[in-house]
């Protein structure tokens, strides 16, 4: 670093109002303070040694080994209840909607039946509206994403009935 760069760091130390501003680098530190009793600007230069790495032996520390089994039967049977269903995707990342506009009804409620082609939701994305439509015939089971809410890409939005 030359003393031009020194020279523009302090005056945009003392344009930025900090009181002190401290930089080290490779083979320098440089710590500049400002606003103090004489309101003078000050500045310590400390050249640094280069610093040569010691080899320390590390002790390898044995942790105990504990078994946690999970309760697979609670959640198998929630799974198992969902498993009949068809779960809809998001095909995009942005911001959900159930509604065309917010004066407008919702596109679909739980326990509307839809076929293929209908419009379930619209999904925003970078100012655009896209009309998420269904790709299956069934009744909507659940709605998994609350209305105005991000959803990010394959994030479930709907639990369809295909029978």
């Amino acid at each position: 670093m030359d003393i031009k760069e020194i020279q523009n760091l302090i005056k945009f130390v003392a344009k930025s109002g900090a009181s002190e501003v401290k930089l080290e680098m490779d083979d320098i530190k440089i710590t500049i303070r400002t606003g103090s009793e004489s309101d003078t600007t000050a500045i310590h230069y400390t050249p640094v040694a280069p610093q040569i790495p010691q080899a320390t032996a590390h002790v390898a520390q044995e942790m105990p080994v504990q078994n946690v089994e999970a309760p697979a039967p609670a959640a198998a049977s929630g799974s198992d209840d969902n498993s009949k269903y068809i779960t809809i995707k998001s095909p995009i990342i942005g911001t959900f909607y159930r509604k065309p506009a917010p004066d407008k009804p919702l596109f679909v409620e739980v326990g509307q039946t839809i076929s293929e082609g209908d419009v379930l939701c619209v999904i925003e994305a970078m100012k655009l509206f896209n009309e998420i439509e269904s790709e299956v015939s069934g009744k909507i089971v659940k709605v998994l994403v609350d209305d105005s809410s991000p959803v990010e890409f394959d994030q479930p939005l709907f639990l369809v009935d295909p029978s």
